[in-house]
């Protein structure tokens, strides 16, 4: 009678196999919907899975990481869900039942959460995540030939906590769950790899462990102060190493004689499954396997407790945030101001400090409007903050910057200690003044939102200790026109969520929209003030382009109306200031907030209606 993998685990260290998908990439030119090869290209598939055996895999895992609803509609491949993975499995299965030895096959399920290649955010919720998880391990449970389930490259550990326990629903086949490291030893969200696999082991999976991002090195680095479970196995599946960038195209040369001493090294450590990640081949797999001197397991060695000598902190830099306290008790009035297009700043100077001077609640900096090139608006704040004694919102884009990028700037703002933000997805690039650049959009504004918000708590997304807490305050955008009032709700819902702490609207020109949103915010007993957007009209030229050719803007019938008669009678800017007007008194029966969009730099108009917004107040604000 054949043992099963549970068995197996008990009496020896086990073997994986190794890379799929960059194997794919690196010799058969496939860069991506790898799972479809199952149907299109069976062939290279099981070969795939018989090299790894002839390599001494004792497990081989099915080519389905990314075979689920959520990931597969990406290339509208969500209707192949139950064909691709059963494909998958029915081809390990034929790599399985050709070996001369025992071989163990894993249906692999990858994380989704934090898919930075997924637009839809209502995709990326954590009921969405879980349920997609859950239908893919019932296709691979179905199939009667699995061995086992590899959740793996989960870096959200809530994201797999949640996996497992939906899994552990449906089947009892042992569920071997790795978690992923962004730097040696700690998760993304700052929790040690001691406790994730602690709190893992406690869900009664069969193995837990980690795999992906890191090398050999980094993983022994990591496993070096890391507390073993003690009765729980643990699996170790690293990357070949750091790629190279060739001919535009990812390539890693880590050399498979590299991973030999290291199948020994994490024995010795008390590893159970070792296997290999990204970059990986069956030539490392064959090394792994040389380099065991022997497959009996080693009980984990107890780790003393790390004292953590004490570090002097850098001071910590505070903002007042003192547009959102006056919020709170008075009509504010925030006022936004495009960087200049030229090196010409005076008048951006100037208009800053006309501003300041009347005492608006805070100056607001776009990021690359409309996706035209400006100055840096965080060089402007800089400025403003350090020559005028000025704090200003600062607008972030995720159009702009990679996730490095993204962080970067969120660790130079908080070194200059502006902490009020506003996250917006931004436009498009190709509607702006170089429609050849690239939009970047590796986040979610959501996201962003949730990044800035770890940082708060002094811990960087990849899990780094950043020497001392931030503390942002961060808004989110949200576009009132055109929206039904159910999206409305959830959107907003799902940014309060994430921690904004207030919403700036696009400029309404309707001022029903206003009615409407205090009551579905009402509805929904959503609390976090609200500004919501007026951009004063200066003609009807203006009046059209805003409607019919900026994303996101719509007038009224009325109010094109009333400008285009303004146009005859000679009154458009007089007319424009009126709307606006009109519009911040029903504005202000709802609300507390007002957010003005400066019209082509003609501060005076700002200030004139920041004026008539203060003067509902019976004090100013101070």
């Amino acid at each position: 009678m054949v043992e099963s993998l549970s068995q197996a685990l008990a009496q020896r260290v086990l073997v994986a196999d190794g890379a799929m998908g960059t194997l794919l990439y690196s010799q058969y030119g496939i860069s991506h919907d790898f799972e479809s090869l199952n149907l299109t290209n069976g062939g290279d598939i099981l070969k795939i899975h018989q090299a790894y055996i002839a390599a001494g895999a004792d497990i081989i895992q099915t080519n389905t990481y990314a075979a689920n609803a959520i990931k597969l509609s990406r290339y509208g491949l969500a209707d192949k869900l139950h064909a691709i993975n059963e494909a998958a499995v029915s081809l390990a299965h034929t790599a399985k039942v050709a070996s001369t030895r025992p071989v163990y096959i894993l249906g692999t399920i990858g994380g989704i959460a934090g898919s930075t290649d997924i637009q839809d955010p209502q995709l990326l919720t954590a009921e969405a995540i879980t349920k997609s998880t859950v239908q893919q391990a019932e296709i691979l449970v179905q199939t009667g030939l699995l061995d086992g389930i590899l959740l793996e490259t989960y870096y959200d550990l809530a994201e797999l906590k949640a996996a497992i326990q939906g899994v552990q629903a449906i089947t009892q086949l042992p569920i071997i769950a790795n978690v992923t490291m962004y730097e040696p030893g700690v998760l993304q969200d700052g929790t040690s790899l001691a406790t994730a696999l602690a709190e893992l082991a406690a869900l009664k999976v069969a193995v837990v462990g980690t795999n992906c991002h890191l090398g050999p090195y980094q993983m022994n680095l990591a496993l070096k102060n890391t507390q073993l479970p003690a009765t729980t196995p643990v699996a170790i599946y690293p990357n070949a190493g750091l790629p190279n960038m060739e001919a535009g195209r990812l390539i890693y040369d880590g050399s498979p004689n590299y991973f030999e001493s290291y199948g020994e090294i994490f024995r010795q450590k008390g590893v159970r499954l070792i296997g290999g990640c990204c970059g990986t081949t069956p030539a490392h797999i064959a090394s792994l396997v040389k380099g065991l001197k022997n497959r009996t397991p080693v009980v984990p060695t107890k780790i003393a407790p790390k004292i953590t000598p004490k570090v002097a902190v850098e001071q910590e830099i505070q903002g007042t945030h003192r547009f959102l306290e006056a919020v709170q008790t008075q009509k504010v009035a925030l006022v936004e101001l495009d960087p200049p297009k030229t090196l010409k700043t005076a008048k951006f100077f100037e208009g800053a400090a006309a501003l300041a001077a009347a005492k608006v609640g805070a100056i607001t900096i776009s990021d690359g409007s409309l996706a035209t090139t400006r100055i840096s608006n965080v060089a402007l704040a800089a400025q403003l903050k350090l020559a005028y004694g000025v704090t200003p919102l600062v607008h972030l884009t995720t159009r702009d910057h990679n996730l490095i990028g993204l962080q970067s700037e969120i660790m130079g703002l908080a070194s200059l200690g502006i902490d009020d933000v506003l996250v917006i997805t931004g436009d498009p690039a190709k509607v702006g003044d170089l429609p050849g650049a690239t939009s970047v959009y590796d986040l979610h504004a959501t996201e962003l939102i949730s990044y800035f918000k770890q940082y708060n708590q002094g811990i960087s997304p990849t899990g780094r200790q950043l020497g001392r807490h931030c503390h942002f305050v961060v808004g989110a955008a949200y576009n009132p026109n055109g929206r039904t009032l159910e999206n409305a709700a959830k959107a907003i819902t799902r940014k309060v969520a994430a921690g904004a702490d207030f919403i700036i609207t696009q400029p309404i020109f309707d001022p029903q929209i206003a009615k409407d949103l205090a009551a579905i915010l009402a509805e929904n007993q959503i609390t976090v003030p609200v500004f919501v957007g007026v951009l004063p009209l200066l003609s009807n030229r203006n009046a059209r382009f805003l409607h019919h050719e900026v994303p996101g803007i719509r007038l009224s019938a009325a109010v094109l109306e009333r400008m285009a008669a303004a146009e005859e009678n000679g009154t458009e800017r007089a007319e424009g200031l009126a709307i606006a007007e009109e519009l911040v008194d029903v504005i202000c029966q709802y609300f507390n907030g007002v957010h003005i969009t400066t019209p082509m730099q003609h501060v005076e108009i700002s200030k004139a209606l920041a004026t008539y917004i203060q003067a509902k107040n019976k004090v100013q604000i101070s």
